[in-house]
């Protein structure tokens, strides 16, 4: 331990940053300037200094939002990772000008400038980013992904539907006894203040009866009365809960109001993705290898999140893309309208998509020009009039069809594998004729060779994307709560990702030039499905289910 007693003195060089990295920042910076992004700082600042006692800040602010942009594109985005980095990173020096923010000045930056105006600020740099590199917002790919948000893991409340529910049963009970059941709602759900005036009317039928509940006599009136108190505590509670979820989800955390349960890709508990975590539905749009636009949502799912996402597109750069490319999460009717209402060419995928191209689940009919439909066997099929069968619309302006021939045809154990009477001779197909338009046009673009190659530029770009966000960036959970913050939060992780694009851009390693299609490149068809591997896997289906119903009855048998 002696060698570690004596400190020798030594003399540490003055030096600078490498010309080329400041020159970098100096482009960065410049970049921010022509953006805007300064003059709406500058007049949020001086609405403050309206409002404040006065003084100059103890920073410089706009050198403050460059630094902020620049850690979340190389550095983690922590406030005191940033603080720390002030200190002896020189690129956070040269950009600061030895002035040394503390964590918790930055955050009240953040707050204060960056969260009332994220949308503003993501899409001025955006637009000055695609000035910059000469680009052009024409093809875009969408795709989604859940992060989980910093709540404790199980401290999640569902919403209680069925127990408010199930209150109501009680209150209606409980007054019959005192015949004072007029007056509630239908509904099987009572709220709490009709509750509230039933209690005062309970109030008064023991006064006109001259019931004292402070007598032994009258104990059980009393237990009544405590009861239909204690139901109005409990209607408060799930009045509360459902506030808080809202109309469009059942659940929320303790810790984050807006954070909904769901299930992840990665469950760090079993590795199965069945255990719930309090999570963000995220939306990305990217063009270019550039994210352009972003969404985060309380959505289990894709589906919903479409539209809103081109809405708040359109809403930063007022036009839409010519072209979209999207999997199969976003594949419905309102979409695909969407798309066509707005002159956007679909290519985006629909939900039997991937039965179709292994032939694995292929769709049994397709939709002719002359509106027919025909089958896999090459059967035409006609509209019939829906007096003579009795049958029930399960979709939206749909129309039924026959199918003849049924028995003489390699297809029929798979069309009919889930038909109870397979001896028919026929069958009844319920189309809902403007999604399956939709659907075909989609196929047909993404089967052509210009759908090819958008196809392979989503899987290496807007997936892409969410890959670097997650493991080079090392960012899968959001550090901040409720869903404003975690939007801004997630904002800065998009424009990070896009200013580190534009080093690389800087430092000529980048090219915003992706896959493109050969001249020898031809058209996909989907291939012949085979019928007799189709029969094998309808037998087996069937003998699953035979057998399921075998062990159900079983069991109720001899029970």
């Amino acid at each position: 331990m002696g060698y570690y007693n004596t400190r020798t003195n030594f003399f540490v060089d003055c030096y600078g940053n490498d010309v080329k990295q400041s020159q970098k920042i100096d482009i960065f910076l410049n970049l921010l300037y022509e953006s805007g992004v300064y003059n709406m700082i500058e007049t949020s600042m001086k609405k403050d200094l309206r409002t404040d006692k006065g003084g100059r800040p103890p920073y410089n602010p706009y050198n403050l939002f460059g630094l902020i942009i620049y850690n979340f594109a190389f550095g983690t985005g922590t406030l005191r990772d940033i603080e720390e980095r002030c200190k002896y990173d020189l690129r956070c020096i040269y950009i600061m000008q030895n002035e040394f923010p503390s964590h918790m000045t930055i955050c009240s930056f953040i707050n204060k400038y960056i969260i009332p105006n994220e949308e503003k600020i993501f899409s001025l740099i955006t637009k000055a980013i695609f000035n910059k590199c000469s680009l052009n917002m024409d093809k875009m790919f969408i795709d989604g992904s859940k992060f989980e948000t910093n709540a404790n893991k199980y401290k999640f409340v569902w919403k209680p539907t069925k127990f408010h529910a199930n209150l109501g049963i009680k209150v209606r009970s409980l007054l019959a006894k005192y015949d004072l059941q007029r007056g509630l709602p239908t509904d099987s759900i009572i709220e709490s203040k009709i509750v509230a005036k039933k209690i005062i009317e309970l109030n008064e039928f023991f006064k006109r009866n001259n019931i004292d509940l402070s007598l032994k006599v009258n104990r059980e009136h009393s237990k009544n009365y405590k009861l239909l108190l204690e139901f109005l505590e409990k209607s408060l509670e799930y009045e509360e809960k459902e506030r808080i979820c809202g109309p469009n989800r059942n659940s929320y955390y303790k810790t984050d109001h807006d954070a909904t349960a769901m299930c992840l890709k990665e469950d760090y508990y079993s590795g199965l993705g069945s255990n719930m975590h309090a999570a963000y539905n995220t939306q990305i749009e990217v063009i270019h290898g550039l994210i352009t636009t972003y969404l985060v949502t309380q959505s289990r799912t894709d589906l919903c999140d479409f539209t809103p996402l081109l809405d708040r597109h359109y809403s930063f750069y007022e036009s839409y893309p010519t072209a979209i490319c999207a999997d199969a999460g976003y594949g419905s009717y309102e979409n695909y309208k969407y798309l066509d209402d707005n002159n956007i060419k679909n290519y985006v995928k629909y939900f039997t998509w991937e039965g179709n191209v292994s032939r694995s689940n292929p769709s049994q009919y397709r939709l002719n020009s002359d509106d027919t439909i025909e089958c896999l066997n090459g059967h035409t099929g006609y509209k019939e009039d829906e007096t003579k069968i009795k049958r029930h619309h399960k979709k939206a302006n749909s129309t039924f069809y026959r199918i003849d021939g049924c028995q003489n045809c390699n297809f029929m154990y798979y069309c009919k594998r889930y038909m109870k009477d397979k001896t028919e001779n026929f069958k009844i197909f319920e189309v809902a004729l403007d999604t399956q338009k939709y659907i075909q046009q989609a196929e047909e673009n993404l089967l052509s060779i210009e759908g090819i190659e958008m196809r392979v530029n989503r899987s290496t770009q807007v997936e892409g994307a969410f890959g670097v966000i997650k493991q080079n960036f090392q960012y899968d959970r959001f550090r901040r709560r409720s869903i404003t913050k975690v939007s801004t939060e997630f904002m800065l992780v998009c424009l990070g990702y896009n200013i580190r694009k534009l080093f690389k851009f800087f430092d000529g390693k980048l090219k915003f030039d992706y896959w493109i299609a050969p001249d020898n490149i031809i058209a996909e068809t989907f291939k012949k499905p085979s019928a007799k591997r189709l029969s094998k896997k309808a037998s087996s289906t069937n003998k699953k289910s035979i057998n399921e119903d075998a062990k159900s009855s079983y069991k109720y048998a001899y029970k």
